[in-house]
């Protein structure tokens, strides 16, 4: 998996400043599920695509300017002031914020952190995992440490963990990664991708994802029924290797087909809802090659596997649909590196 780089450091900035102001920025982009949502939770793998076109950005300056007493304020969307008077929603960050001082030593330096995002909250898009992974680096970078992937995953995890309650891993390697992945309890590789280019569109239905609501419905419906959820997971599995194939065999067909059937599977485990499949039809109707609702459900978004690399006529027909919005992401005809403990997948099977 290639992953964002840690922020570069600058040493003429560091040695200029080391008695007076140490700053340290970080940034992550979304993420797409593009197959594997809900099927994840029981150890099925998902791959997920990095939406470069939406981001986080965090930039932690010691000592806090603002001069408070106890040395620390938050400037963000939700809250602009001082820590120790930052709301329970903030927490998340806070709580972040201390895990990766602790981890490279600023646990006592206090500071301003300010986080921007073009990221929507509630869409299954990565958001708070985008936003711990930029502030994660921007207190390495303030430090002058470089941390390792492990580490960095790690933190954003914790403060996923505050956000969301036991998190599948997924988010934590997404926002990180350059390059479509496959993750599987937790583990991230790299997929291997075609020489062409794949095109595809997220659109925003502008309600609120539920993804506590749908984990909770699945889990329940696996209770009363377990052959027939094992059914639909196992499904689900195998489409994501059918995907997987298909982003290799630059088949742009067999992945629409896929992301089709999955879409119909997430709708018999109960997690789609009528603005997710209406907007679904649209993309469909509209010449798309597949679509399918992305991220936790019963709200969120979707996404649509272009046929051509025009997209413009498949975003308009999508917003007369009702989309409130759309950004658009593109996988293939680039050779990424791997990281050097990073295991070669030989199949996906």
């Amino acid at each position: 998996m290639r992953t964002s780089p840690a922020p570069q450091r600058d040493p003429s900035r560091r040695a200029a400043s080391a008695a007076t102001v140490r700053e340290g920025v970080g940034s992550a982009h979304a993420k797409a599920i593009l197959l594997g949502e809900h099927s994840a939770v029981f150890g099925a793998p998902a791959i997920v695509l990095p939406v470069h076109e939406l981001t986080a950005r965090a930039r932690l300056t010691i000592p806090d300017p603002a001069g408070e007493p106890d040395g620390s304020t938050l400037r963000c969307a939700l809250y602009d002031g001082p820590v120790r008077s930052a709301p329970e929603g903030t927490a998340p960050v806070v709580l972040g914020w201390q895990y990766a001082a602790e981890r490279v030593g600023l646990q006592d330096a206090g500071g301003r952190l300010s986080i921007t995002s073009d990221i929507p909250i509630r869409r299954g898009l990565g958001s708070s995992a985008a936003v711990s992974a930029a502030l994660v680096d921007a207190v390495a970078d303030a430090a002058g440490r470089d941390l390792a992937l492990d580490d960095r995953m790690q933190l954003i995890a914790d403060a996923e963990a505050v956000a969301h309650g036991r998190a599948s891993g997924i988010d934590a390697a997404a926002v990180l990664a350059q390059a479509p992945i496959r993750v599987e309890r937790g583990t991230p590789t790299t997929l291997p991708l075609g020489s062409g280019q794949m095109h595809f569109v997220i659109a925003d239905t502008g309600v609120a994802g539920m993804t506590a609501t749908a984990v909770g419905g699945v889990q329940e419906l696996h209770r009363t029924r377990p052959a027939y959820v094992d059914t639909l997971v196992g499904r689900l599995a195998a489409l994501t290797d059918e995907a997987a194939a298909a982003l290799a065999a630059d088949d742009v067909a067999a992945l629409g087909g896929a992301m089709d059937e999955a879409h119909s599977a997430l709708q018999s485990l109960g997690v789609s809802s009528e603005r997710l499949d209406h907007l679904v039809e649209a993309a469909r109707g509209a010449g798309a090659a597949g679509a399918k609702m992305t991220g936790g459900g019963l709200g969120g978004c979707l996404i649509v596997l272009s046929a051509t690399a025009d997209t413009t006529d498949l975003e308009r027909t999508l917003a007369e649909a009702g989309s409130t919005g759309t950004w658009t992401t593109s996988c293939g005809g680039q050779s990424w590196p791997r990281l050097q403990h990073e295991p070669t997948p030989t199949s996906h099977s």
